[in-house]
C-alpha cells in the first residue's frame, strides 16, 4: 500500500460514501413496510443479481482461483451479519444513534488490526478517529434523546456489525489481496452469494412465523431494487477496489462520510431539516478522514 492516496482513490471514497448514504433513503421506505429481515435479505439478493448481470455483460470469467470458499465467508462477515444487525438495531435505535455507532467502524478496524493482524497505530490516526466520532456526533445527535425499546440490544447489534466490517477488511487483504489478488467485481459477487446464503434461513423463518405482509407496494420494490443494485452491487465493487488499492483501515473511513451524505440526501429528497451542527460536523469529519487516509509525516509507532 502506498503512503499516499491518488485523486481517483479520493473520488472512489466519496462516491462510495454518497451511494451508501443514499441507502438510508431506500431502507427507510422498505424497512417499515416489509420488516427488517426481509429488507436485509432482498438487499443482498438484488445485490447478487445486479453483480451477476454486470459480470454477464462484461463477459468476465468466473475464475475464483480457489478463493470462492473464503469469499463466501467474507460475504457473511461483511454483508450478511452487518446488514442483519443494523436491521435489528433499526427497530430499537434512532437512525442517528446507528450512524454514530457505524462511524466507530474505523476505530474498531484499527483495534482489530492492532490486536489480531499486527497493524501499527500512529497518533495521527488515533486523533483522526476521535475527531471523526466527534463530527458524527455533532451531525446526528439532535432531537429527543429518549429511546423506546431495549437500547442495549440495539447498541450491541451495531457493535457486532462494526466488528464484522473490521474483520472483513483485514481478512479480505489476507485471503484475497495478499494471495495473488482477485478482481473486485468477482470478490463483490461472491460475497453477495455468501450473504444471501447466510440470510436465507432468517428469511424463511421470518416468512413462516412473522406477520402477514402486503408485497404489492411499488415504492417498496423500487427502494429494494435501488438499495440492492446501486447501494450493494456497485458499492461493493468500489469498496473491494478501495481495499485493494489503499488498504482496509483507510477504506473503513468511508463510514465517517456516510452519515453526512445520508443527512444531505434526506434534505434534498425527503425535505428533512439539516441540523444546525451539520456544516461544522461535516468539516470535522472531512478533517478526520484526511488525518487517517492522508500520508503520514512520521512512521507509525
Amino acid at each position: 500500500m502506498n503512503s499516499g492516496m491518488r485523486a481517483i482513490d479520493y473520488i472512489r471514497l466519496l462516491s462510495l460514501a454518497a451511494i451508501w448514504g443514499a441507502s438510508f433513503l431506500f431502507m427507510r421506505i422498505a424497512g417499515p413496510a416489509i420488516g427488517a429481515i426481509n429488507t436485509a435479505f432482498f438487499r443482498v439478493f438484488f445485490g447478487f443479481i445486479g453483480l451477476a448481470v454486470i459480470i454477464f455483460f462484461i463477459r468476465k470469467s468466473l475464475k475464483f482461483r480457489g478463493k470462492l470458499g473464503k469469499i463466501l465467508i467474507l460475504g457473511a462477515i461483511n454483508s450478511g451479519i452487518p446488514f442483519l444487525m443494523y436491521s435489528i438495531a433499526a427497530t430499537l435505535l434512532p437512525a442517528g444513534y446507528s450512524a454514530i455507532l457505524n462511524a466507530t467502524t474505523p476505530l474498531m478496524g484499527a483495534m482489530i488490526g492492532f490486536y489480531f493482524f499486527s497493524e501499527s497505530l500512529s497518533i495521527r490516526k488515533l486523533v483522526g478517529i476521535a475527531l471523526g466520532i466527534v463530527g458524527i456526533t455533532i451531525i446526528t445527535t439532535v432531537g429527543d434523546s429518549n429511546i423506546a425499546g431495549n437500547i442495549y440490544i440495539g447498541v450491541a447489534a451495531c457493535i457486532i456489525a462494526t466488528i464484522g466490517y473490521g474483520f472483513a477488511g483485514f481478512l479480505t487483504r489476507r485471503w484475497i489481496t495478499q494471495q495473488g489478488g482477485l478482481d473486485s467485481t468477482l470478490v463483490a459477487f461472491g460475497s453477495q452469494i455468501g450473504a444471501t446464503i447466510f440470510l436465507t434461513p432468517f428469511l424463511l423463518w421470518n416468512l413462516s412465523t412473522g406477520p402477514s405482509i402486503d408485497w404489492l407496494q411499488g415504492d417498496v420494490w423500487i427502494s429494494l431494487l435501488a438499495v440492492g443494485f446501486l447501494c450493494t452491487s456497485l458499492a461493493y465493487i468500489l469498496y473491494f477496489r478501495l481495499i485493494e488499492d489503499i488498504g482496509p483501515l483507510r477504506s473503513l473511513t468511508v463510514t465517517f462520510l456516510v452519515p453526512p451524505f445520508a443527512v444531505l440526501w434526506g434534505f434534498l429528497v425527503l425535505n428533512e431539516t439539516i441540523s444546525s451542527g451539520f456544516l461544522l460536523g461535516s468539516l470535522i469529519v472531512l478533517l478526520s478522514v484526511w488525518l487517517i487516509v492522508g500520508p503520514n509525516s512520521k512512521k507509525a509507532a
